[in-house]
């Protein structure tokens, strides 16, 4: 029988298996929910910043039912932060979001902090790896980073970063160069503090925002150097996730080096699995169904997606933390039972 670390792993590395994990990497596929916080007694905003509460939290998320895997952190903000953003931590049910931008436009991305991972919540993170990796779970743990772009678009305010993409194309990409050498080192230690895989998740790098020529330009470049420079640091591999419709990039897609692509819920499924190939193929949920349907809805709609081609069932972004465990709990318990149900 296949641990849920096993199977993971086989499925990243292109194996056929006995059926789809089901997992939620954290980061800005965010995983907790009010119902784990009030269950472990971690909960956010303490959970940001201290990493007892974190590691608790995302341990409990597995503990009591919820998915095949547990990850940090539970935001998109950290790397900003670090970098010189303003962040604001949110309360129980509000992620930490971007407040204030550190520069006025990419030629000041020298103005710029470097990461700095033995401070702040990048040592936090950090410790919660340790911490979770010492409990020797019988999941992976998943490490995270925010995308390129994502950073970048949360470093000085995003319609000035998408216009002087094109208007100061030399010092856009001397900034992109910036963040992605601190995203390496970022990554490289959470992999190295313990993590068995990684994800990056780029919301504002997807082709519907940048376009195809600036996707192909400023997203797939520095998603492939981050992907290139990590890889060797896990043995399981590295998921990406790109949000929005998909549609006019699926060959760009294919020229990602990530051992998965995960996806959200506005592209279709069979779509993915036609026009990308050699990649496990992940996703898509819908996130507001978990949030709001009825537990015997979540499980038929888990089922569709598994019959329609995912390898590897998640939810399609970051769960809301008013989500009911109950529907986390369908989502599981379909992956699991995906081989009686087909035959029915």
């Amino acid at each position: 029988m296949l641990t849920p670390k096993k199977r993971l792993k086989m499925v990243l590395e292109g194996h056929k298996v006995d059926r789809p994990p089901c997992i939620c990497p954290g980061g800005m596929m965010n995983m907790a929910i009010s119902e784990i916080m009030d269950l472990t007694g971690y909960s956010w905003p303490r959970a940001h910043i201290d990493e007892k509460y974190m590691a608790g939290l995302a341990a409990g998320i597995y503990k009591y039912g919820g998915f095949e895997n547990v990850g940090v952190p539970f935001c998109m903000t950290v790397e900003a932060e670090a970098m010189g953003a303003k962040v604001s931590l949110g309360g129980k049910i509000n992620e930490p979001r971007i407040v204030g931008y550190p520069i006025n436009s990419v030629e000041d991305w020298h103005k710029l902090r470097d990461i700095d991972i033995n401070s702040g919540r990048p040592k936090v993170v950090l410790e919660a790896i340790k911490i979770l990796k010492e409990k020797n779970l019988p999941v992976p743990i998943m490490a995270n980073l925010t995308g390129p772009v994502s950073v970048a678009s949360s470093l000085v305010e995003p319609e000035i970063f998408f216009r002087e993409i094109i208007r100061k194309k030399d010092k856009a990409h001397e900034f992109m160069e910036f963040i992605v050498d601190n995203l390496v080192k970022f990554g490289r230690a959470q992999l190295e503090a313990g993590a068995d895989l990684l994800t990056i998740s780029d919301p504002s790098g997807t082709g519907e925002i940048m376009g195809p020529k600036n996707f192909r330009n400023f997203t797939l470049p520095y998603l492939n150097k981050i992907v290139d420079s990590l890889k060797k640091y896990t043995e399981y591999g590295i998921i990406v996730h790109i949000c929005g419709k998909l549609k006019s990039i699926y060959s760009e897609l294919n020229e990602l080096h990530s051992n998965a692509v995960s996806f959200d819920s506005i592209t279709s499924i069979k779509q993915m699995c036609s026009n990308v190939k050699d990649k496990a193929i992940m996703g898509n949920m819908s996130t507001f169904s978990l949030e709001n349907a009825r537990p015997e809805d979540i499980r038929k709609m888990c089922f569709n997606c598994i019959k329609s081609g995912v390898d590897i069932l998640s939810p399609a972004c970051g769960i809301g933390p008013r989500t009911p465990l109950v529907n986390i709990k369908a989502m599981v318990k379909t992956a699991k039972d995906f081989k009686e149900l087909y035959t029915i």
